[in-house]
């Protein structure tokens, strides 16, 4: 069992529930974020725009959540405004990857590092790392190496590593297709292995579900879409949950906020030890819409009553299937 510091375990015990599970909100998106406004012809000034979003989020949302995930170039006025017994994420990534060379590289924020996010007043350091467990080693120490020196900085600041992991098959470009969805349970199974390695210092692991639901016997549309049994998919969470002895959270990927707790009772059902969740897009997306047409005032309205429904029939269904990290973490 990994062991935490003192100040560790006192962040720790700030990002989440006292019993211990982690309810946290995501909406550290930035380039996502702004798709979103300009898909909906949003006629302001964009950065503004995506500024202003997150701040209702944040006032609104985070006193029914445990913690809020945000990023430091558009965040920081969201954090000054969220509930003060939430705690505080910060992403330490650039949104998406570099694309000018194969291999979805990351990229830091160039002004900001593990001290300066701790100077901020964050919890937690989070990273996102793009990785494909069958990729060229060649591509995959290099990222080895970028986690190890983050985690190496955690350790240093003595502030918890939060390590967000998506897959991807550098042969498949469509994450939604048949195809991807039939080789998901082991590519997000065998790098939960890799990353729960102690070199690289990560003390919970924010991951995908091992399937795409929407391919799952009793969750796909029609019987010709189906790639997994109910029952081949229930033993991919178990065997998830077995890969390592890190707690570790789900990420809610944009589905439905329907699915996504549908998908957090499956996982219950199988088995998994899983420790909550940093659920984004799937607790307040809909809002965008309203922000861009209907303005501030509107999505205030919005957040304040379906988005508040949304997390908190979201937290009733994780305090009925979530396991607390305090059995993983000494």
């Amino acid at each position: 069992m990994k062991v935490l510091t003192e100040q560790k375990k006192k962040f720790m015990n700030q990002l989440s529930t006292e019993q211990g599970v982690i309810a946290a909100l995501a909406i550290d998106q930035r380039g996502a974020l702004r798709k979103m406004l300009q898909k909906e012809e949003y006629s302001g000034d964009i950065d503004e725009a995506v500024v202003k979003f997150k701040e209702l989020v944040s006032e609104e949302l985070t006193p029914y959540a445990s913690s809020i995930l945000l990023d430091p170039e558009y965040g920081l006025p969201a954090a000054k405004v969220k509930d003060e017994k939430a705690g505080l994420l910060l992403a330490y990534e650039q949104t998406g990857y570099d694309a000018t060379e194969p291999g979805r590289f990351p990229d830091l924020i160039t002004d900001m590092s593990v001290r300066r996010i701790k100077e901020k007043g964050a919890d937690a350091v989070k990273f996102l790392l793009y990785y494909d467990v069958d990729e060229s080693e060649a591509v995959n120490d290099r990222k080895h190496a970028f986690v190890e020196r983050i985690g190496s900085e955690c350790v240093a600041e003595d502030i918890p590593f939060y390590l967000e992991l998506l897959s991807y098959d550098a042969q498949i470009a469509d994450n939604s297709s048949v195809a991807f969805a039939k080789v998901k349970p082991h590519k997000v199974n065998e790098m939960m292995v890799e990353f729960s390695k102690e070199r690289y210092h990560v003390d919970v692991l924010k991951v995908e579900v091992p399937v795409n639901m929407n391919y799952v016997e009793g969750f796909a549309e029609n019987n010709d879409t189906i790639v997994h049994s109910r029952e081949e998919a229930l033993s991919f969470f178990k065997e998830q949950s077995e890969k390592t002895d890190l707690p570790f959270i789900f990420l809610s990927a944009g589905v439905s906020a329907e699915l996504f707790q549908e998908t957090l009772v499956f996982a219950a059902e199988a088995g998994s030890s899983f420790n909550g969740v940093l659920c984004g897009r799937a607790t307040w997306k809909d809002g965008v819409a309203t922000f861009a047409k209907e303005g501030e005032e509107a999505a205030r309205k919005w957040l304040q009553t379906q988005g508040k429904r949304n997390i908190e029939e979201l937290n009733e269904v994780l305090y009925r299937t979530a396991q607390s990290w305090h059995g993983k973490l000494g």
